[in-house]
C-alpha cells in the first residue's frame, strides 16, 4: 500500500477500528502517530502504542486525553522527560500519577504536574 493512502486512512475518523489497529503496526512512525491522534482509535490500540520504541509515538499517546488512566500512569514512569511532561499536562492523568510527577527531577515535568494539580484544586 502507498504510504500516503495509509496516512490518510490513519487520519480519517471514519476508518474502521480494525483498520486502525492494523495501521498501528505500520513501520512508518507518522502513520502510527496519526492513529494515536485519531479520535476513533480504541483504548486498546492506544495502550499498545504506549509501548512504541519511538518517543514521538509515545509522546502522542501521553498527550491524548482518550488514553486510559492506567496507561498514562505507566507513561508517567517513562525514561523520557518529554513523555513525562506530556503526561503531566494531560487533563486525564490520574491524580496519583500527577503527585508522583510533581516531584520529578526534571524541572519542566515538575512544573507541568504542579500546574495540572493546582488547576484541579480550583
Amino acid at each position: 500500500k502507498d504510504a500516503d493512502v495509509r496516512i490518510r486512512a490513519a487520519q480519517n475518523k471514519l476508518t474502521p477500528p480494525e483498520v486502525l489497529a492494523q495501521l498501528a503496526k505500520d513501520e512508518i512512525t507518522d502513520i502510527r502517530v496519526s492513529v494515536v491522534q485519531n479520535t476513533s482509535t480504541s483504548p486498546e490500540v492506544l495502550a499498545q502504542l504506549a509501548n512504541d520504541k519511538y518517543v514521538y509515538v509515545r509522546e502522542s499517546v501521553a498527550w491524548n486525553q482518550s488514553t486510559p488512566p492506567e496507561v498514562l500512569a505507566q507513561l508517567a514512569k517513562d525514561k523520557s522527560p518529554s513523555i513525562r511532561a506530556c503526561v503531566a499536562e494531560n487533563k486525564s492523568t490520574p491524580t496519583e500519577a500527577l503527585v508522583q510527577l510533581a516531584s520529578d527531577k526534571d524541572a519542566h515535568v515538575h512544573y507541568c504536574a504542579k500546574n495540572n494539580l493546582s488547576s484541579r484544586n480550583k
